[in-house]
């Protein structure tokens, strides 16, 4: 993609699916979104695209920004419109590309205790006695819950895992950029 067409690349984009198909005769896209519910995408109206990273991939040009008019649930996915996309030739010619949206077109949460994973990650994870056990590198998702990993300070120190449930989690303060848990140095 050239340099150009990143002129309107939001500095907060994240990943938030990719085009895996065509769907229909009048240029629908088929997505495949990387979180369920995918209220990232079903929000937002314009999305950022990239080329694939894998081989094979979608090669040569594609728009930098789609705007999207209609998106709806399909099977395990969604399906989207997009005005500037005519017929399935266009749609197929988008064939894998990763689809990002700006972080601030999220819709909010529904309740306080819920959180989107791009925001927990980095957030320093301390104990109730103010114990530093390093910060969130990323989270796993086991189905029932899912489970912070924490990556600490320390060069060459294993990775902590603590379940994202009240639990262990006393509290989460994302302007603060601090996670408290009822957890131990020693576990």
């Amino acid at each position: 993609m050239a340099a150009d067409s990143l002129a309107g690349w939001p500095a907060d984009a994240l990943e938030v699916g990719r085009i895996v198909d065509a769907w229909g005769l009048k240029g629908w896209l088929r997505v495949q979104p990387y979180a369920q519910p995918a209220q990232a995408l079903m929000a937002s109206r314009r999305w950022h695209l990239r080329p694939s990273d894998r081989p094979g991939g979608l090669i040569g040009s594609l728009p930098a920004v789609l705007d999207i008019s209609e998106v709806r649930e399909h099977g395990e996915g969604l399906i989207a419109a997009s005005p500037a996309i005519a017929d399935r030739t266009a749609a197929e010619a988008l064939r894998g590309a990763r689809i990002f949206v700006a972080r601030t077109s999220f819709p909010p949460p529904d309740d306080d205790d819920e959180f989107y994973w791009a925001d927990l990650i980095g957030l320093a994870v301390v104990n109730r006695d103010g114990a530093a056990l390093g910060s969130v590198a990323g989270l796993i998702d086991t189905g029932p819950h899912s489970v912070l990993r924490i990556q600490p300070e320390a060069a060459g120190a294993d990775e902590t895992l603590i379940p994202f449930v009240a639990r262990y989690v006393d509290s989460v303060d994302v302007a603060g950029r601090r996670i408290v848990v009822d957890w131990g140095l020693d576990y």
